[in-house]
Formats: structure tokens, sequence, C-alpha cells
């Protein structure tokens, strides 16, 4: 394979993105049925329910606590919509009524963090195969028994961090194993989030449930609190109890082609420096550094450090420093306020965004000599929920699947425990423990509201 300098590299490497796919839609099998119930189908939820339909999944079942019928309660795009799209789909307020009495192959679970795990596990216990949005659990316990449980059932699953199924990370990860920047040593990930209120040092004052809102339902597992809508539809991410944070919200987006490209494991240690954390909600802005031990396509130790709440005030403190970016990438400035990510390397340091393949090299002439890598990956060009479709219908497999999104939720949700704990983290993995930090258990694993107690 032909020597490219980087105008050349960038230019190829783009051009034939969209010609290769190893996971056809037209392969054998790719009319065969799929029935599918999803539970929640607001905001997100219409983008998955939609999604999965447009790929050919035959809708059965719509399960969501809050009523199509009044728009006040939908995000976004309007619920009776789908549901008219869709007449012929029974309806539910619990996804527990519907995964046991409906006839389907497959669900998203696309609801607030704090019900995932509780869908999802109802779901695979009888076999279906699940789609689930990010992160894929609330807590550290549950990322690990909802992936052995996936395992055992043998059935197709798939985490919703889109952009794992398109061509900038799929090549992206091929280039790093490729050694384009050589062994990485540091890596600097970034979001704008939040873009919701946290810091929150008091529960807001309760209302009247709006009609048509099956409050009980929302709250599910979690612990119960008096209805405002400054936690729902929307702002819940913020709440400790219902969401996992900035952190939560992107990280499984981008940290994602990193973790997957070094082919990390558990971190061994974790600090979090934050401002504003409260027993409440999660902080206004972190700065969380990861620690992962050294392999074939890392230095001896790894660092991987995540920045959040570059719209706050606390801007300053929590972002990439700038001897990192001001000389070699002046133009990421701008890209502050919302996201991307900086990988260092022996031989050189990789500007990446996950939505495009712009990414650049430097120092200037760090691809001489460079030889561009055969694609190894399957590709998805249809997106990814063609992706879990496919993988259902031809005995595939959806790449973001719990296999590996599972350990990559634990990773990610290690930073939300040493932001709550206050103090470094030293892990251990096996028996999901924070070293000689007992008060660490309850966070790792959480209690659920009585009678919402779940077998795995």
């Amino acid at each position: 394979m032909q020597k490219q300098n980087r105008r050349n590299f960038v230019k190829s490497t783009t051009a034939t993105a969209l010609a290769f796919n190893l996971l056809p839609g037209s392969a054998k099998g790719a009319n065969s049925r799929v029935a599918l119930g999803c539970v929640g189908i607001g905001g997100k939820g219409a983008q998955d329910s939609r999604g999965v339909a447009d790929a050919g999944a035959e809708m059965v079942a719509f399960c969501d606590v809050a009523s199509p019928s009044n728009p006040k309660l939908a995000r976004k795009k309007n619920k009776g919509d789908l549901v008219n799209k869709f007449p012929d789909a029974k309806l539910f307020e619990d996804y527990r009524e519907m995964i046991r009495s409906t006839d389907i192959d497959a669900v998203t679970v696309s609801t607030p963090d704090h019900s995932h795990f509780h869908a999802t596990v109802t779901a695979l216990k009888k076999k279906c195969h699940v789609y689930c949005q990010k992160p894929l659990t609330h807590s550290i316990w549950e990322a690990r028994k909802m992936t052995e449980l996936a395992a055992r059932m043998g059935v197709k699953t798939q985490m919703g961090n889109q952009a794992h199924a398109g061509e900038p990370i799929r090549r992206g990860v091929e280039l790093i194993r490729a050694g384009i920047i050589g062994k990485v040593k540091r890596v600097h990930t970034w979001t704008n989030r939040p873009i919701w209120p946290q810091g929150i040092k008091e529960w807001p004052k309760g209302e009247a449930v709006p009609e048509g809102l099956n409050w009980d339902l929302w709250i599910g597992p979690a612990p119960m609190r008096e209805y405002n809508p400054e936690i729902a539809p929307f702002k819940w991410r913020g709440y400790w109890d219902f969401g996992t944070g900035a952190l939560g919200d992107m990280a499984c987006h981008i940290m994602d082609m990193p973790f997957w490209a070094l082919n990390l494991a558990s971190p061994t240690r974790v600090l979090a420096r934050q401002e504003g954390n409260t027993d409440i909600s999660g902080p206004s802005a972190s700065m969380i550094d990861y620690r992962f031990p050294g392999n074939e396509y890392t230095t001896d130790e790894l660092q991987f450090i995540w920045y959040d709440g570059f719209n706050t005030p606390y801007t300053g403190k929590m972002r990439p420093p700038d001897e990192l970016w001001k000389n070699d990438f002046p133009t990421a400035n701008h890209v502050f306020r919302r996201f991307d990510m900086i990988l260092e390397g022996e031989k050189g340091k990789m500007y990446f965004g996950r939505n495009r393949e712009d990414w650049v090299i430097k120092p200037e002439g760090a691809l001489d000599g460079f030889t561009e890598p055969e694609k190894t990956l399957p590709r998805a060009p249809k997106g990814p929920y063609q992706e879990f479709i496919d993988a259902i219908r031809n005995d595939g497999v959806a790449l973001s699947h719990f296999a590996h999104s599972g350990p990559f939720t634990e990773t990610v949700l290690l930073g939300n425990l040493a932001v709550r704990l206050g103090k470094e983290i030293k892990w251990d993995a096996k028996n999901l423990k924070v070293k000689g930090v007992p008060e660490a258990d309850a966070l790792i694993r959480r209690a659920y509201r009585k009678g919402w107690e779940i077998e795995v």
C-alpha cells in the first residue's frame, strides 16, 4: 500500500468510507419479521422508535408513562404523531406489562437513566433483543449484571451511542491501532454539558402531577420524590436519583473511540476535581483523571482525562490546558463550547471529532512513512438502528453490544463515583469494590424503592 502525506491520506480515507460495508441490509434473512416494543417514545425515544421502524422492525407495542394524547407531556417530537403513524401498535403505561403480555422479539429502552436496568433486564429475561440508550445503566453494579445476563440469554444487544456505528469512529479505531501517532500516552476528551441545572442544593417544591402522567411509574425504582417540571421531562439528568449528569450523558459518545481503539479494560484508579457537586445533584463542572494499565496500544500507564462544564463560570479550570492545543490546534478553541478530543502519542497528537473525518495530525510530517491500514472492522453505513435489526435478522453483531458497552459504562460511571466520594478511587474491578472505602458500596449498587426489587 502506498505511503501518503496527510492531505492525500485524509482525502482517500474519506472517499472510500461510504463504499465499505460488511453488514448489508440485503443479506440472507433480511426480510424476516422483527416484532418490536418501544419503552419510552418521547424525545430521544421518538427518534429511536422511528429509527428501528425505518430499519424494518414491525412496531407492535409502545410504552410511555406520559400520555401521547397530551402534547405538553412530550419533549421535542410529539408522541401522538408516532402513535398515529403506527395505529396497530398497542399502547401501555407499564413496560413490565408490555413485555409480559405482548409477543415481541426486541425492545428499545429510551427512558431516563434510572429505569434502564429494570426495563432492559425485564426484556432480557424474556429473551428479547435489546437496544438501550446510553449510559447503559445508572449504577456500576447494574452494568456488570446486565452484561452477564445478556451473555446468558444469547440475544442481540446494542447501546445507543450512535456514532459507534459511523465511519469516523471505526476508521479512527483502525488508525490508532495501526500506530498513526505511535503508542498513546494520554487522552483528553471534553463536552459543553451540562446544559441543564446541576449543582442543585435543594429539591424543588412539589407541584400537582399533570393529567396523563403516571408519576409513580416515572419514578420506578428510584426514591419517591414529588413531581416538579424542573425534574421531568428533561432536567432529570442533573439529579443523582434519576440521571448520571454531564458525564453519563456524553462520555459514552465522546470517550468511545479511544476506549475501543486502545482496547481498554477497567482503570486501576480514578481521581476527580469538581465544582458544585451535592448529595442531590451532579457538579457544575468536573475534570476526571482515569489511569489504565498499559497494553500493546499504550505506554506503560495511560492517562485518560475527561472535562465538562465549559458553559459555566468554571470554564477556565475544567478544560484542556492551553499548551496542549494552542500551537498545534488553534481552531480547537471554538470546539470547547461543544465536544471533541485530543490524543497524545509517542509520535504526535491527533485532534479527533466523532462525527467527521477532518481530524488533524501534528506535528507536520508525522504521517511521513505511515502506511494506511486496511479496513478490518465491519461498517454500518445505514446507521446503528439498521445494524441492530440486521444483527437480529442475520445472526450478526451490532458492535456496541453489551459485551463492549457494559464494561465501557462501568468505566464511565467510575468517574461519577470519584466525584461523589470526593477522593481518589483505587478500583478492584473483579469484586466491584473501592479499596478501603466501604461507603462506596451504596453508590456502586444502589438500593431500589420497595416493590421494585429485581432478580438478575
